[in-house]
């Protein structure tokens, strides 16, 4: 199965903010739940303000767990 390309260019985009030094983990709260998440998000600037670009949130328990590799 593919990869659709919205996918490839977002996790291009984490990779160069990795490279630059530009991700940080901010702690935030589920829009749904409420509970908290620990997000993965890219750093940028908008003249004076810092921007969060959210990429994805950390696992809560065992990842591997959660996950069903590729066949």
């Amino acid at each position: 199965m593919a990869i659709p390309e919205g996918y490839r260019r977002n996790f291009e985009t984490l990779l160069r903010a990795a490279e630059h030094g530009d991700l940080a983990l901010l702690e935030c709260r589920d829009a749904a739940t409420g509970v908290p998440r620990y997000v993965i998000c890219a750093v940028g600037r908008e003249e004076r303000d810092y921007v969060m670009t959210p990429f994805g949130h950390l696992h809560d328990g065992n990842p591997y767990n959660a996950y069903v590799p590729p066949a």
